[in-house]
């Protein structure tokens, strides 16, 4: 099944944020990444603009598996967790696994405010425009610009 995570950086190197994880994310399973785009913070902390991107892999991982992986990634850029919305190095979320729909506490698939923000979207519509309608985009909030890929800004 394709699953879509989406993963976000203002603190650092955040280049180097992304490309650090992608092997703990995929675990040697075929990937694709969406460009980078940056995004204002949205929240209300002052802070840094973000570099998002979304990663599709084709995967049997289980959610909890994979929700496992986001968390290894996260730890392995020593991810800290002192304010909501808050700056992070690394912020990885499940958005989408196949046609999974999950309401555990622990991860709600699909991930319940993707819809909403356009620094998710904008990279989901690139890998896959069927799962992101136009007018879900276009009602989307915040402003993205695409900054290129991430072998480019590396």
């Amino acid at each position: 099944m394709k699953a879509y995570l989406s993963l976000g950086s203002n603190v650092g190197n955040r280049a180097e944020h992304f490309s650090a994880v992608i092997d703990i994310l995929t675990e040697n399973e075929p990937f694709r990444l969406s460009q980078v785009y940056e995004t204002e913070p949205q929240g209300g902390v002052v802070q840094d603009d973000y570099w998002n991107l979304v990663i599709e892999i084709d995967t049997n991982a289980t959610p909890g598996e994979m929700l496992a992986r986001a968390h290894a990634a996260e730890n392995a850029r020593n991810r800290t967790r002192t304010e909501r919305w808050g700056p992070r190095t690394l912020d990885v979320d499940v958005l989408l696994m196949g046609n999974v729909v999950s309401s555990d506490p622990d991860l709600t698939i699909p991930h319940p405010r993707m819809w909403e923000r356009r620094f998710v979207l904008a990279p989901l519509r690139e890998l896959a425009p069927d799962l992101v309608p136009a007018e879900v985009f276009e009602s989307a909030r915040g402003d993205v610009a695409r900054l290129g890929t991430l072998s480019s800004l590396c």
